[in-house]
């Protein structure tokens, strides 16, 4: 059973509808409300009545809110429902959708991170009806142990270790990466906007392989399907633009109304997006404008806390809508996306433009022009200027003269290796 309260208008359940098939579930009915919300059910004491009614004919398993419900709330509708159907809130949903879809070591941690966060206060109202003596299992709360509490914050600071040991891992690949000459870019947006997709678009004539011995977490398949949570971890993959190469990165979907628990026990894989050279904020534009601009704004409220690049909105889905939607969107959108681009990942319509816009967007460049004496480890050192920059010219006589464009690390260490070979010659 399908359930929602909103304090006004029509209640949607379609998202959540999604999320419980994402999850395993198959809807047998739904219950709407438009009311402020009750503190003891959430819901009207009434519409729980009605509720157990439909749940008791239609054999219902579980009870889904597209709602958070506060453990007594919870512990309050179980003690009305069927005894064998179970109450899940928003949260715990996709908690088990996450949980599912884990395969990484970081992804697992995280789930589990985030459910103890989530069971915990559960296991303080726990404690509190047991000392009441309250009625023995508790209705949606589970099973009670009185050393539970303290075991969770145990795990929870275990993990949090744990996790912070791997994003040190991580921000040091990450500066090995720039040191090598790439650019990191991050792909963020709504769940289902066509991330994985448009990763893939990027990449599509790469290898991958050819650079597996300096980054062997690289991965070449990035899932593309309709369906929401297809990206829990995160995949990167290689790209290369007219000037630089790039190493593109896809990251779980946002939702709305996520938890700052939620969002914080993702910090782990959020971290390639708040420490990407550039951002891309991938939206749906075959959506309406008032969707859209929903979740423009969930977007921006999960990027702006922390975020260090800039961001390019990315209109996706191009193909489903015509040229005269598209700009009635763009100027709708204006406050939110001042600067989008149009593309569709899966035709491939408006990518050579992205790549030009990545171009303007990522931190500049230097120029350098580099005079080598010719010896016998000068086309060691112009190799490595052409695998980590851009280079315009070569000029080969008495000296090696390379004309070239790079971050300004890689004009560093190549002002070194130029200095050295100087030096050997002297």
């Amino acid at each position: 059973m399908l359930v929602k309260r909103t304090n006004s208008g029509s209640p949607d359940l379609s998202e959540i509808r999604d999320l419980a098939r994402a999850a395993g579930y198959e809807p047998v009915g739904s219950i709407s409300q438009t009311r402020t919300e009750d503190p003891a059910y959430h819901l009207g004491e009434g519409k729980v009545q009605e509720l157990a009614g439909l749940a008791d004919t239609e054999d219902a398993t579980a009870v889904i809110f597209d709602n958070q419900l506060g453990p007594y709330q919870t512990y309050n509708i179980g003690n009305e429902l069927p005894e064998s159907a179970r109450v899940i809130d928003r949260f715990r949903l996709i908690l088990e959708i996450f949980g599912q879809r884990a395969q990484t070591k970081k992804a697992q941690l995280q789930v589990e991170l985030a459910e103890l966060r989530y069971e915990l206060p559960r296991a303080e109202a726990k404690a509190s009806l047991a000392k009441r003596d309250e009625r023995p299992g508790f209705m949606g709360l589970g099973e009670y142990d009185e050393s539970r509490e303290r075991d969770i914050k145990n795990q929870i600071s275990a993990i949090r270790e744990e996790l912070q040991s791997i994003e040190e891992a991580e921000e040091h690949r990450r500066e090995q990466r720039r040191a090598s000459g790439f650019d990191l870019v991050a792909l963020a947006g709504y769940t289902n906007a066509g991330k994985s997709t448009l990763l893939r678009r990027l990449a599509d004539d790469v290898d991958v392989d050819e650079n597996e011995d300096l980054h062997p977490d690289l991965d070449t398949i990035a899932e593309s399907e309709d369906r929401l949570f297809t990206t829990l971890g995160t995949t990167t993959r290689r790209a290369e633009s007219e000037k630089r190469e790039l190493l593109v990165t896809d990251t779980v979907g946002f939702i709305s109304d996520l938890p700052h628990w939620l969002v914080e026990s993702f910090k782990s894989t959020l971290d390639a997006v708040y420490r990407a050279d550039l951002v891309l904020l991938v939206v749906d534009v075959s959506e309406p404008i008032e969707a859209i601009r929903e979740k423009l704004v969930t977007c921006h409220d999960t990027l702006y806390e922390r975020n260090e690049a800039p961001i390019v909105t990315v209109l996706n889905k191009t193909d489903l809508v015509t040229d005269e939607e598209i700009r009635e969107k763009r100027d709708a959108l204006s406050a939110l996306a001042p600067t989008p681009i149009a593309v569709s990942a899966k035709e491939g319509i408006g990518i050579d433009g992205l790549l030009e816009r990545i171009e303007a967007e990522l931190p500049d460049w230097e120029r350098e022009r580099l005079v080598l004496p010719m010896t016998d480890d000068t086309m060691s050192t112009v190799s490595w200027i052409h695998d980590h920059a851009y280079v315009e010219n070569v000029d080969y006589g008495d000296e090696v003269v390379v004309e070239f464009e790079a971050r300004p690390s890689i004009i560093e260490q190549s002002r070194a290796k130029a200095a050295d070979l100087i030096e050997a010659t002297a």
